[in-house]
């Protein structure tokens, strides 16, 4: 059987950040306790529905699954390995943002079998963090780095974001500079993207707050790619870079369409050529699993169309790009013979490439990825 990734939703925060509408709340002790009864009782569920299937990789996200006390991700930890086949080799992925970290829960997640560590960095510039609702400092990275370390942490991603409310170019490449002192393994570099309903969507409305221009986010962007590459990083994603062998295993899994489990509020799932997400609210998820059954709000087919569309979208944001025979041998169609006017046409405007038998963007087509996209969709 094929491996399988498992994803775990903690959807509590000690403050909600001012950009962020994932599902996430702030929490008291009893209602984490609760959620953290009825995921595991979700975890038991979710395994005899598919079987006990091998797991690949494991990614506790949130939210902050740090808030969390350590003995609640010990539990959770415990779940996985009592109800899947976890494999010998398996990528173990915790979501921390700094201050939420103390050198006791680090040497717990070792101890758990958790073995990478992604820490919400966003920027090393205080006033930034300040203004985007983030509850930690520059310091409380270095400190949150140094915990993961001592504990015997040796794989680590720092999130990072450009694009921020009065972030400059300069601001931004200081923040790479602060960063790379820290010789983490993994960077990932996201532009914010101001979604409805949050509250720095609302600032931006009132005038409240300047973002940069889309050159200046664009030149953040190329720079910081440039600079990370510059010392030892290659990109393989669009918004991903990493050292050799330090990928993340779990997000490539998405992205090549493996198949994948989703456990805890508002998590989607894609098992058996259909995806299912579940409820969003905790009284809903609650009521379901009570009843005994899984906690799913809704459900969908993945027919070949959409999953053909998904094959493309998703693998030509990788590096490496689309192996023309991987699509033939999985769809049995001619990919030149769909698909060659849209390759011409967006090889003369310069945005992908067709090289050794791969489709591949170009660092312009990575900028203007939406236009490449749209031309794979059913």
């Amino acid at each position: 059987m094929e491996k399988a990734g498992l994803y775990i939703h903690i959807p509590f925060c000690e403050r909600k950040c001012h950009y962020c509408d994932f599902t996430s709340v702030a929490g008291n002790k009893d209602l984490m306790d609760r959620y953290v009864g009825y995921l595991l009782r979700e975890i038991s569920l979710a395994s005899s529905t598919y079987g006990k299937p091998n797991i690949g990789t494991v990614f506790i996200g949130g939210g902050t699954p740090s808030v969390l006390h350590e003995d609640d991700i010990s539990r959770i930890m415990d779940g996985v390995r009592s109800n899947f086949t976890l494999d010998s080799n398996a990528e173990v992925t915790i979501e921390i943002n700094p201050g939420t970290l103390t050198i006791e829960k680090a040497k717990s997640y070792r101890e758990s079998g958790i073995n990478r560590a992604s820490v919400g960095i966003q920027s090393m510039n205080d006033g930034i963090l300040k203004r985007i609702g983030r509850i930690h400092t520059g310091e409380q990275v270095e400190n949150t780095i140094g915990n993961l370390r001592k504990a015997g942490f040796e794989n680590i991603n720092g999130d990072l974001m450009f694009g921020l409310p009065h972030q400059s170019i300069g601001d931004f490449m200081d923040t790479l500079e602060k960063t790379i002192i820290f010789d983490l393994e993994h960077i990932s570099m996201y532009g914010l993207i101001l979604e409805e309903d949050t509250l720095l969507h609302n600032w931006y409305n009132r005038g409240l707050v300047t973002m940069p221009t889309e050159d200046e986010e664009r030149d953040m962007y190329h720079r910081g790619i440039e600079f990370l590459e510059s010392k030892g990083f290659r990109q393989y994603e669009i918004s991903n870079l990493a050292k050799d062998g330090f990928e993340c295993r779990h997000n490539l899994g998405y992205w090549r369409l493996n198949p994948y489990i989703g456990s805890g509020l508002s998590s989607h799932s894609s098992m058996g050529g259909k995806r299912h997400w579940n409820y969003t609210s905790f009284g809903n998820y609650f009521k379901k699993l009570n009843e005994g059954d899984l906690p799913i709000e809704g459900v969908e087919d993945i027919s070949g169309d959409l999953e053909e569309a998904e094959f493309l979208i998703l693998g030509i944001r990788l590096n490496d790009g689309i192996a023309i025979d991987d699509y033939e041998k999985r769809f049995g169609y001619s990919f030149m013979g769909k698909y060659g006017k849209v390759v011409r046409r967006h090889e003369i405007s310069g945005l992908i490439e067709l090289i050794d038998g791969r489709i591949r963007l170009t660092r312009k087509g990575m900028d203007l990825s939406n236009q490449v996209e749209i031309d794979f969709l059913p």
